[in-house]
């Protein structure tokens, strides 16, 4: 039985981190993977969550298809930006790896305290996320899509039908995600590279 990670294009399991360095092309493949969960969440009120990242991954995809030579990783995309005016490359990215945490504590919360629903999880965690970043504005907006997360056990059935298999590849999936996420904010923050972005 397949399953919604058989299905992906590309995990973050899959996404090649060498010496911390992450592969950009490989890392925007695994976002955009990533970017079809919010469908099996079935609430057009994600949509803002949806559109939000695959703007941040086109802006990111633009410079690697720009200079492929000077952004392999994240890190050099990053970098090749620094002398920049415009950091476009550099603020999608910063923004795609809030939404990739937000997604990361949401899902780690939900494994994590599996008698909670998940109105209950991914409030917490764009408390915990990304609610510091959005203003009064944006706010209300994704309170509205938290409140219309599924039921725990639709969101699983649809995951897969093996629970045992889903259990295994979720896991593995999430813990690629969080090194992932941790490794590049810490480069950001490092560097201050998301500075005034």
């Amino acid at each position: 039985m397949s399953t919604f990670f058989d299905e992906m294009k590309k995990s973050f399991a899959d996404v090649p981190v060498v010496d911390g360095k992450i592969a950009t092309a490989d890392f925007l493949e695994a976002s955009e993977s990533l970017v079809k969960l919010f469908d099996l969440l079935g609430s057009s009120a994600f949509s803002v969550v949806q559109n939000d990242m695959t703007g941040n991954i086109q802006k990111v995809r633009a410079k690697l298809l720009e200079s492929p030579d000077k952004t392999g990783t994240l890190q050099d995309l990053i970098l090749s930006e620094v002398t920049d005016k415009k950091k476009t490359a550099t603020q999608g990215l910063l923004w795609l790896c809030r939404g990739l945490q937000f997604t990361a504590v949401a899902m780690r919360e939900t494994v994590s305290r599996p008698k909670d629903e998940l109105n209950k999880t991914f409030t917490d965690a764009y408390g915990k996320t990304l609610t510091k970043y959005h203003t009064m504005l944006i706010r209300p907006i994704f309170k509205l899509a938290m409140k219309a997360c599924p039921y725990r056990a639709d969101f699983f059935a649809k995951l897969g039908a093996d629970q045992e298999k889903v259990a295994q590849q979720l896991e593995e999936w999430l813990s690629a995600l969080e090194k992932i996420v941790a490794e590049i904010m810490a480069f950001f923050e490092k560097g201050n590279y998301g500075k005034g972005l």
